[in-house]
């Protein structure tokens, strides 16, 4: 029984990373932030990169996450905008991350 909690602990968090990476997919957000990146956005591995500092800090995703809906972070781009929060709280985690 200890055997399959810990299992099943271990395997859900392997999962947000996969998810996110799914997230990313489905929300389109490699048609901007891809290799090469378009014109002026960072691909993912810039931001995973600029965002590695807020590592270790629990409420900087959520946080980082209203400013991006709101167009703090990177000016008002409609695509950050019609995220949900949630959705939007698990990409920046999961760039901060290292977006693997």
């Amino acid at each position: 029984m200890r055997a399959s909690l810990l299992l099943s602990l271990l395997l859900a968090s392997a999962l947000p990373a996969q998810a996110s990476s799914q997230l990313a997919l489905d929300k389109g957000c490699y048609s901007c932030h891809g290799e090469p990146p378009r014109r002026n956005a960072p691909s993912m591995a810039q931001l995973a990169a600029d965002y590695a500092r807020y590592r270790g800090q629990p409420d900087a995703p959520r946080q980082l996450a209203e400013k991006l809906r709101a167009g703090g972070l990177f000016a008002h781009i409609a695509a950050h905008e019609r995220l949900s929060p949630a959705d939007c709280e698990a990409l920046i985690r999961w760039i901060i991350e290292g977006a693997n």
